[in-house]
């Protein structure tokens, strides 16, 4: 990397923890004022650093344009895919990562068990929403007044006896699932499936998806299901390593 961009990039991270005047900024670079200067001009022309009136510099608009850019651009499903396919090979069962998509939760990839029993959930196809784990992620994480408006306005089908009965028994739910980080489908849908499930946060913290690990109750009893999660919380966290560009903690 030349001298100069290397300088330059030096100087992004510096105003990124607030604004700068142009003696911080030389002295932050080992360089003269006058290279500081010349540096500062040519970002400020291409808009990555903006001149505040009292002759400080901050972090322009155009380098939070082009952050938010990129982060539109990442498909979360192709950065998981590799991710969810190893946890497969590794539990054996289930895998499925899910959206929420106005207003509903969808599933946008799926990988099979190595056994016989098949789920019937397919690709772009809405989850329960009052049961489902995946569900239970990505609608706690809204803030407190959209939960509460959600959770008035769904119905509660009776799937199971196992299923969410009302308003007050999901927004509980949903507060349990915010505390802990993850969520369980234990026979709430249907009787003989389980399921567990954790968030993929995006850069802001923010859950982006939610993938899940289903089985049925014929194979591995909900306990020895339990017992996986923190195999999916890793993945989970790698996914969301991957996606938000952060090193995996």
């Amino acid at each position: 990397m030349s001298q100069t961009v290397d300088r330059a990039l030096t100087i992004l991270p510096l105003l990124a923890e607030g604004p700068a005047n142009l003696e911080q900024v030389a002295n932050r670079l080992g360089v003269h004022k006058s290279t500081a200067l010349r540096l500062l001009r040519t970002l400020h022309e291409h808009g990555f650093v903006h001149r505040q009136q009292d002759q400080r510099y901050r972090l322009g608009a155009r380098l939070f344009a082009l952050a938010q850019q990129a982060v539109e651009s990442l498909d979360v499903r192709e950065i998981a895919h590799p991710h969810l396919v190893a946890l497969n090979e590794a539990c054996g069962h289930t895998v499925h990562l899910a959206v929420h998509e106005e207003g509903e939760v969808l599933y946008i990839d799926k990988v099979e068990s190595r056994y016989p029993v098949r789920m019937y959930s397919r690709i772009g196809k809405p989850v329960a929403l009052t049961v489902a784990a995946v569900a239970k992620l990505l609608l706690a994480d809204l803030p407190e007044p959209e939960r509460r408006a959600l959770a008035e306005r769904l119905d509660y089908p009776a799937y199971t006896s196992r299923s969410t009965p009302n308003a007050a028994a999901f927004l509980k739910e949903l507060a349990t699932v915010r505390e802990q980080g993850w969520a369980t489908d234990l026979g709430g849908h249907e009787e003989s499936i389980n399921c567990v499930g954790a968030p993929v946060r995006g850069v802001d913290g923010r859950v982006v998806a939610a993938c899940s690990i289903s089985a049925p109750n014929v194979v591995v009893t909900a306990e020895e299901l339990l017992a996986l999660l923190p195999l999916l919380r890793r993945t989970a966290e790698a996914i969301s390593a991957e996606y938000s560009g952060r090193p995996l903690s």
